[in-house]
Formats: structure tokens, sequence, C-alpha cells
């Protein structure tokens, strides 16, 4: 059944949406159709959240179907970047953490495709003597 859209003032609006629909749903050159020209990894379907207190900086990333064994963490005090794979997909995010951290003392747990990775803040300040 098609509609009768001779007076319907969002007839243009319609045919976007119908073109849009159209060509996501056709592909690319390469068979890919839609969403699935995106690769898998952090910021598709994985959720990392960083958390702070006056303390420490706390981040928890999910990553589900990776071995314990195949995560690597690296901080410099402004950046934690988690890179992981799995046999399906690869992980690889740098996140920027909302404030300094003492890289030394980072600790992190993985269990249920959960990681949780905890920081001390840095000094704020120290004393410094003038000579």
């Amino acid at each position: 059944m098609r509609r009768d859209d001779r007076d319907d003032p969002f007839d243009d609006i319609f045919r976007e949406i119908e073109r849009m629909m159209d060509e996501m749903m056709q592909g690319d050159a390469r068979g890919n159709v839609g969403f699935e020209q995106e690769p898998a990894g952090f910021g598709s379907d994985t959720h990392v959240d960083v958390q702070e207190t006056d303390d420490d900086i706390r981040v928890v990333a999910d990553l589900p179907g990776v071995a314990k064994s195949d995560i690597s963490l690296q901080c410099d005090g402004d950046h934690l970047t988690v890179s992981a794979a799995s046999d399906v997909r690869e992980y690889d995010e740098r996140i920027t953490l909302p404030a300094p951290v003492d890289p030394d003392t980072g600790t992190a747990t993985y269990n249920n495709g959960v990681l949780e990775v905890v920081f001390d803040r840095a000094a704020r300040s120290t004393d410094i003597d003038v000579e």
C-alpha cells in the first residue's frame, strides 16, 4: 500500500528518511551493510567509566571475551592506554585521566569481563626550599 502524499507537509522528510534507510541497507562496494562497516572495539559496544575521588582515580572498562593474559596497560600519569585482544575483536583505547596520577601506584583487577584500574592521585604540590 502506498501512502497518499500529495498534500503531506512532511513528504520531504519522509523521502529523506527512506533514502537514508535505502542507502544504509544497500551497503558499500565491499559488501558491508549499514553499521557493520565500522570496526568493533572501544567505542562501539564497550563501556568505559572513569571515577574520581579526593584520593584516587578509578577506570572501569567492559572487555567481554578477553583473557586476563591478553590485557596490556600503560600509564604516563595523564593517560591510561588499554590494549586487549580476543578471538573476535581487538580493544585499543587511550583514556585521558581527569587529574594527574602516580603511575607507580596503579593496581588492576579483571573479573568476569570487567577491568578495574585504580591510581593514587599525584601529589598536588611540594614545598620548595629557597637557598
